[in-house]
């Protein structure tokens, strides 16, 4: 076995941003504009009351962004927000007026050339195929999405389904539900029967709009039939609206799919011939706009209730300082419509008229560098994916890299789970070249964006979330509600105010709300996130996974993205994935699937080395009672590992809901695993 590698001090800032750099951001200007003297006077300025000013830091904020992010109200509010209700039931931008579609699609498009005709989106399938898609021509197709669903008869308020394949049609669907006062019911692609049911049922959608279905590593991977059998099981559909991506409305194509006349219409036939004219309607600011389900890894999804202003303010907010995007910018985030980042990308790029790049396939297909070729021939300018499909690329190596000019990119980003040091760097390196801050953010569904994002003005340490996203009153606490934050100890992630895109409620009513999100810390009200937080000694932001995750291990409690973080520190390691399971003795004791590099021998031998790396780098208690080699880990369409499947298959128990799950297989690995 090679030695083990010295490790680098995970404490050592590794980015430090350019003074150049700095001075062309968007935050920088933002500074500059209100006599702001550095990051910390941003923070507190935007998120505390300071002493001798009337209004908020919080308040102050978000009210003086709407203009100078030059975000069009059709009429002004009355005033920033009314919280006399408490921070659970914050109405923001009461009096107001506005509507998603027209900030994002309507005003670009009204204005004279070139700008009407700069370009809104850039697809490419997996075969190779690319479209591109002006803002002239989405507001046409948003207008005949609009007329379409008021001739299926929605009205204001009413749902509707999107469970699409990743086609440029997802864009103008989701703006033309926003025009007629619709609400949008995002459904992730990749859901099976019960989990696409279940979001129609709960949502109660009378329309949807679907795909016959997509291509995935080179195979159709069909849609419809889904759809169907899902609407078989709950009803409430009335009208879908079916995309056409394989070529199934072509009498002579080969692929079959089911058919229910009088309900189930083609798009070229019931969008391509509605009217291209329609006048957006006007919406009061707390209107409902998205309805987002959670991903229900525990108990049943949780329906996610956002409004025009409030999504409409965070998601440009997040693009124009934490991305510093340019009007000229080619942003590309793979996600997929079904998953909070996708209509957050759609937003927030298209308020200030950038260009969103969108891909249908594998990363890794045909060949592992996929995306390194994507980003280099379409110039893409920002670059956002999740830690786990950072490691799954790296495993294949550098070579694939090489060769590709990925100079376009200037800032990079992740979300989704914790990152290991390794990985990150390699992330940093390799794609980054060294020079692109990686905007790590952490947030959810339920504010459609970020409690933590660090600014691209800033330094960086690896894996680290920077600190609170500007306006957005963060802190860490520990189970009694007391701030550690200060203290640098570990404690819940949670926020003392609301904002603007925070959900209003839950779909299915109050009470839900309350218990899953501020029953923990009542008095005063905290917003319990549910994750594991840490600010370091010298301000950076961390966290350690999900609070409900963490593993006891004789009354001390680990993340397991530390245990993770430890053994991928190996560098026979290429993945790895620690769970927590019952033990006689200390209550819960840690077992970790690893994925070994390509020419690593599986041998008992590593297995030793790997836990006392683990323990040298935690302490003893957390060393894994049990290490087993895998070749693939359970992953969402993301690449995001589903840990909650993996702990159940090794206790033998059923791991509910797999729909999300993109390689079925990896699970029955697991059962043989050794």
């Amino acid at each position: 076995m090679p030695e083990d590698p010295a490790l680098e001090d995970i404490d050592d800032v590794v980015h430090e941003p350019s003074q150049e750099f700095v001075e062309s951001t968007n935050a920088y200007e933002f500074m500059q504009t209100y006599g702001i003297d550095d990051y910390d006077e941003l923070i507190e300025r935007t998120t505390t009351d300071l002493e001798g000013v009337e209004e908020s830091g919080v308040d102050w904020f978000w009210d003086e962004l709407v203009d100078y992010l030059g975000i069009e109200f059709f009429d002004p509010y009355d005033s920033v927000r009314d919280d006399s209700d408490g921070p659970q039931f914050t109405e923001w931008y009461p009096g107001g007026a506005l509507n998603i579609a027209h900030n994002t699609v309507d005003r670009h498009a009204a204005v004279g050339e070139p700008a009407r005709n700069r370009v809104a989106t850039i697809w490419e399938g997996e075969d190779g195929e690319c479209r591109q898609m002006t803002y002239q021509e989405l507001r046409r197709r948003s207008n005949q999405v609009a007329n379409a669903l008021e001739h299926s008869g929605i009205e204001t308020g009413d749902t509707v389904g999107l469970y699409m394949p990743m086609v440029p049609e997802v864009v103008p669907i989701l703006y033309g539900c926003f025009k007629v006062g619709a609400i949008a019911v995002p459904i992730f692609s990749g859901f099976g029967v019960d989990a696409v049911a279940t979001r129609i049922d709960d949502a109660a959608c009378s329309v949807l709009f679907t795909g016959d279905g997509f291509l995935r590593r080179g195979k159709p991977v069909f849609l419809k039939s889904t759809a169907d059998a899902a609407i078989d099981q709950v009803g409430h559909v009335e009208r879908t609206i079916v995309f056409d991506r394989l070529g199934s409305s072509n009498p002579t194509s080969e692929h079959e799919i089911p058919w229910t006349d009088g309900r189930d219409e083609w798009w070229a036939d019931a969008v391509e011939t509605a009217d291209d004219e329609y006048e957006t309607k006007s919406l009061e600011s707390s209107r409902e706009s998205m309805l987002l389900y959670s991903s229900g890894t525990t108990g049943t999804p949780k329906g996610i209730v956002h409004t025009h202003a409030g999504i409409q303010v965070q998601c440009a907010k997040e693009l124009h300082f934490g991305f510093d995007l340019e009007p000229a910018d080619r942003f590309f985030w793979v996600s997929d419509i079904g998953w909070m980042m996708g209509p957050w990308t759609l937003i927030g790029v298209h308020t200030f008229g950038g260009t969103v790049f969108m891909y249908e396939g594998a990363p890794d297909y045909p060949n592992p560098d996929r995306f390194w070729e994507l980003i280099d021939r379409h110039e893409i300018t920002q670059f956002g994916i999740s830690p786990t499909a950072i490691r799954a690329l790296r495993k294949h190596g550098d070579s694939w890299i090489e060769g590709h000019d990925l100079s376009s990119l200037r800032v990079l980003g992740s979300t989704g789970e914790p990152w290991d040091p390794e990985s990150w760097r390699w992330f940093y390196e390799h794609v980054g070249g060294g020079e692109c801050p990686i905007i790590n953010i952490s947030g959810g569904t339920e504010i459609c964006g970020c409690f933590l994002m660090p600014m691209p003005t800033e330094p960086l340490k690896p894996c680290t979330l920077g600190g609170p996203g500007l306006g957005m009153d963060i802190d860490v606490v520990d189970a009694a509600g007391e701030s550690v934050r200060d203290d640098h100890e570990r404690g819940f992630l949670v926020a003392r105010d609301s904002c603007p895109s925070m959900t209003k409620s839950l779909w299915s009513g109050d009470d839900r709300y309350l218990e899953e999100y501020w029953s923990t810390f009542a008095d005063p009200p905290l917003w319990n996130h549910g994750d594991w937080a840490q600010v370091d000694d010298d301000g950076f932001w961390f966290l350690h996974g999900r609070a409900d995750d963490a593993l006891n291990v004789a009354g001390r409690k680990v993340g397991p993205a530390e245990v993770e973080g430890a053994l991928i520190d190996h560098e026979a390691v290429t993945q790895a994935a620690a769970v927590g399971v019952p033990d006689e003795t200390t209550g819960t004791a840690v077992v970790a699937y690893v994925i070994a590099g390509d020419d690593v021998a599986e041998s008992d031998e590593l297995r030793d080395r790997l836990r006392e790396r683990v323990g040298d780098e935690l302490g003893k208690p957390f060393r894994p009672r049990e290490i087993l080699f895998v070749d693939d880990f359970p992953k969402t369409q993301s690449g995001k590992i589903i840990r909650r499947a993996i702990e159940a298959t090794y206790a033998g128990e059923d791991p509910g809901d797999m729909d999300s799950i993109e390689n079925l297989e990896a699970l029955e690995e697991l059962e043989s695993a050794n």
